[in-house]
């Protein structure tokens, strides 16, 4: 139960006080969910949860909605595969060109244009060079789309513990967007494979992640194949990155007892889990190349699988998320990122009994932890990350994200880029990590920039919007003594009550 319990030993002499303490805990409470469990309030969600601020929480776990963008995995594989083939075209036509024979109708006109350009002043040398024709590469417009679309629909939404649990799974199946397919394809990730199964078994999560494009082309399994398998014997080996990497991160954990052998056995049992080449596959997407599996019989943490094919791999991977340590793992993590550093054992006994129990089901698991006693203890104990503090300072204003890179800038400065951990590991979820002294340097000139543009808002409606009565009376005292409106909102947003949840 929620702080109820926490103040049944209080002294209440008569009903009036007994009643005003019930609003007190009750917006606590409701302080509580809307900013450890969610990303901050948005007007009015305060009082939406201080009815229920449980149910208020799980009427939220719902699969996220993103706002809608043309862009998916599918269609940023064939972009890049259309730029990549007019890339060689290009490439053949300004070389043809350069030794005068034969030189294509673009290029040609092209020499026209600098012709022309010669008239302002222009050196004879450029003259007498064709110009390179305009190719952009397809994959930055896609990946500032589809992450502003993310944070943007994580601003709007009124089931923020979805997004905050959405942002906890695509952190742990972390994948970094750099060079220019995994660019384009790093915000994919979480919206095909992890949000579809957000509140399903861990299992599926698990299997859609290990065949998505972006996790097997980041974790270079795309070439990983079987050294007796045919093309095996034409010189392409096994890959033991994503092996490895689902065992250590995505699920069992460091030092839970698998052995280098069993990395091997699991490289080998998903060799030939590959993404297909659009111009020679005439598709897009997963490709399973059976022709790269490793045939026989593997044996993974002392169990046999003798599947053929896909099947194996699939085995393999359903038992590994189905092991206890695996639970221990993952709910060690969630505890961890949702209430506490260092959460304590009970809660972590209550959230692995409940995974295996329901078979890894998220949504149960969630539940339990909000039922849990240890999750509304009133002191806050987890220091936002940057993109948290961004999130619920946009929800607080009410405002929308600038349009375009600006908004992945400002994640930038601030130290999280999107889709940027640089490891498989992901960003850190320890306060030590966010809370130097550079760090606080950009949030204070960030939060001053912010609120001069918003300086027509009164803080005193923000602090009770966000923190209702529950604000300490010195913060309290020091934001609406400042001098100015937009000093105000400035020391809302570094206050100790808004920096931590």
């Amino acid at each position: 139960m929620p702080l109820e319990k926490q103040y049944e030993s209080s002294e209440l002499n008569d009903s009036t006080s007994l009643d005003l303490h019930k609003e007190s805990i009750a917006q606590i409470n409701a302080v509580i969910a809307v900013n450890r469990f969610g990303l901050g309030a948005k007007p009015n969600e305060l009082t939406l949860a201080e009815k229920d601020p449980q149910a208020f929480l799980i009427n939220q776990l719902v699969i996220p909605e993103f706002l809608p963008t043309q862009y998916s995995s599918d269609s940023i594989m064939q972009l890049l595969a259309d730029y990549q083939s007019q890339k060689q075209r290009d490439r053949k036509a300004v070389n043809t060109s350069t030794v005068g024979k034969n030189i294509p109708t673009e290029t040609a006109n092209s020499l026209s244009i600098d012709t022309s350009h010669a008239n302002g002043g222009a050196p004879d040398n450029d003259m007498a060079e064709p110009r390179k024709p305009k190719n952009k590469p397809p994959f930055r417009t896609p990946f500032i789309e589809l992450t502003t679309s993310s944070l943007q629909s994580a601003i709007d939404s009124p089931n923020s513990l979805s997004w905050r649990l959405l942002q906890f799974f695509s952190n742990h199946f972390s994948v970094t967007a750099q060079g220019p397919f995994m660019t384009g394809l790093a915000p994919t990730l979480e919206r095909e494979a992890i949000a579809p199964n957000l509140l399903g078994s861990f299992e599926d999560m698990l299997l859609a992640v290990t065949a998505h494009p972006a996790m097997i082309k980041y974790l270079n399994n795309e070439k990983s194949f079987g050294a007796n398998s045919r093309l095996g014997k034409r010189g392409k080996g096994l890959n033991e990155n994503l092996a490895r990497e689902i065992l250590e991160l995505h699920s069992l954990g460091v030092n839970s007892g698998y052995s280098q052998t069993d990395v091997i056995e699991l490289a080998k049992g998903i060799s030939g889990w590959s993404i297909a080449n659009p111009k020679r596959d005439k598709q897009t997407g997963f490709l399973f190349r059976s022709n790269g599996h490793e045939s026989g019989t593997r044996k993974l943490l002392n169990k046999q699988y003798p599947q053929s094919g896909i099947e194996q791999g699939q085995a393999m991977l359903v038992d590994i998320a189905r092991h206890p340590q695996t639970a221990k793992h993952l709910c060690y993590k969630l505890a961890k990122h949702f209430i506490a550093d260092e959460p304590s054992a009970s809660l972590q006994n209550q959230l692995v009994k409940t995974w295996i129990r329901s078979n890894g089901n998220i949504k149960q698991v969630m539940i339990t932890m909000i039922s849990s006693t240890e999750a509304w203890q009133p002191l806050p104990k987890k220091f936002k990350t940057p993109t948290e503090f961004v999130i619920s300072a946009y929800r607080a204003f009410d405002i929308s994200v600038p349009k375009g890179r600006k908004f992945i800038q400002l994640l930038t400065e601030l130290g999280q880029q999107p889709f940027n951990a640089n490891s498989p590991a992901g960003f850190s979820d320890d306060e030590q990590d966010w809370n130097g002294a550079n760090a606080l340097m950009t949030k204070i000139n960030w939060s001053v920039r912010l609120a001069k543009r918003q300086r027509k808002k009164m803080a005193a409606d923000l602090i009770v919007n966000t923190f209702g009565q529950t604000m300490t009376e010195s913060s309290y005292k020091t934001i609406t003594r400042a001098e100015s409106r937009d000093q105000a909102l400035a020391l809302l947003l570094l206050s100790p009550e808004f920096l931590r949840r």
